[in-house]
């Protein structure tokens, strides 16, 4: 396999049926299935093999799903018991032994700056800086975290430190004092949880989120989710499509509880709305995101037991977790002003996401709002395919082993594409020669 780093030895021009944009998760699984299909490709990574999860993720980051379930078919994680969760690092260390044990020809440390059509001839252009390669196709699998986003409410030096949560490291990074953690999704809640225990006064901004139990009747989420065929919903719920879902496998793995938070002195607060003269404002909608996330909790619950009795099975009933505790005085009576000075916050957490950026890819493939125009990854640019994004197929595309079953169906397009633009007419008796324009 070819790591080679940025600096060395220039790679001369070259031409390759696919290049395949990224080695991470998406990455790799379409180096297999190209690869089992004997389509002749290269993945570029401008970094390392699944990069992301090694140097953009906090230092006690465990993956959300267990060892079971977020992996590939074709390799279980050697270092991890099925039931618990692997850390970031044995994460990265998996991707790394399932590229070697499929021979995927990866070349790291080469940045791929512009993809763009090929004048008069079928294919793309992708100038790289180790050299332009020619390709009859391109995979984009660099996937949905590539820029972090900060939403510009807070100025610059309103508090010592605004860091994005891909920046956060361990709370002995941040200056001494309260810390804001803005966003309710796994990385805000957890990053939240582990700055409390270490001693911090927290705040938590709370927005709408999706909140399923981590386990239930002895199976975790991931289980119930495929069993009641939600892994496979098409098209999320109206005004859903970038709720965050509120789930964990620190620790064990347990059902984030955000009552469970506020006694743990964590304090939760509404949506982060405005900031003016050293005071933040928040929207009262702190109350309703908690029961809309506690009513799509319950719906979970009901849809699990209703599955058992009707297929007989025999799993331990848990009445318990049906009874939500009563409303904390920070839900109830809800903060709608935070002087940042009085409360003692030196740092403001970010966990808020992030955008795309294919600013690299110059092709007819987005719509009007600048997002990838693709039906199940292949886009409406012809022989350009994206990979490893949110809802790409399914709801699970975006996860380990929801993008290794979208990288089959691209490889499964790519091979007939391939098949037409091979057929030659001079290959058939009587047939005229075929000509073009050189």
């Amino acid at each position: 396999m070819d790591y080679r780093l940025s600096g060395e030895a220039e790679m001369p021009s070259e031409e390759t049926d696919v290049v395949v944009v990224g080695a991470g998760q998406a990455g790799v699984a379409m180096s297999e299935h190209l690869g089992a299909h004997g389509v002749p490709h290269i993945v570029l990574e401008r970094h390392r093999i699944a990069e992301r999860w090694r140097s953009e993720r906090w230092d006690s980051l465990v993956a959300n799903g267990p060892a079971w379930h977020d992996r590939f078919p074709g390799l279980e994680f050697s270092d991890v018991d099925p039931d618990d969760f692997a850390s970031k690092d044995q994460v990265a260390d998996y991707f790394v032994t399932y590229a070697e044990k499929i021979g995927a020809p990866i070349r790291c440390g080469v940045e791929v700056t512009s993809v763009r059509k090929r004048a008069g001839r079928p294919g793309f252009r992708v100038e790289t800086s180790e050299g332009a390669i020619d390709a009859q196709f391109v995979v984009a699998a660099t996937g949905p975290f590539q820029r972090p986003v900060i939403p510009p409410i807070v100025p610059h030096g309103a508090v010592d430190v605004q860091i994005h949560s891909s920046g956060y490291r361990n709370p002995e990074q941040l200056p001494e004092g309260a810390v804001l953690v803005v966003g309710a999704g796994s990385s805000g809640v957890q990053i939240a949880d582990e700055l409390r225990r270490s001693g911090r006064r927290v705040f938590l901004s709370v927005g709408p989120h999706d909140r399923p139990p981590r386990e239930y009747r002895g199976r975790d989420f991931c289980w119930w989710l495929g069993v009641l065929g939600l892994w496979d919903a098409e098209t999320p719920p109206r005004g859903a499509e970038h709720v965050t879902i509120a789930v964990s496998g620190a620790r064990g793995g347990h059902t984030v509880d955000f009552r469970a938070l506020a006694g743990t002195g964590i304090e939760l607060v509404g949506l982060t709305a405005s900031y003016d003269d050293g005071v933040l404002r928040f929207a009262p909608d702190l109350a309703t995101n908690i029961a809309l996330g506690d009513a799509k909790y319950l719906a979970l619950l009901r849809s699990a037991d209703e599955y058992v009795e009707r297929n007989g099975l025999a799993l331990p009933e848990e009445p318990e977790a049906h009874v939500l505790g009563p409303d904390p005085q920070c839900v109830t009576e809800p903060r709608l002003e935070l002087d940042l000075a009085e409360a003692g916050v030196t740092s403001i957490v970010w966990a808020t996401g992030f955008a795309t950026d294919y600013s690299w890819l110059e092709v007819d493939a987005f719509d009007d709002n600048g997002r990838p125009d693709q039906r199940r990854g292949v886009s409406s640019e012809p022989g350009v395919y994206f990979l490893g994004l949110p809802w790409l197929s399914r709801r699970g595309s975006s996860f380990i082993w929801g993008v290794w079953h979208d990288a089959r169906h691209i490889a499964d397009h790519i091979t007939t594409r391939r098949g037409y633009l091979a057929y030659d007419t001079t290959d058939r008796a009587g047939a005229a020669p075929a000509t073009r324009k050189s």
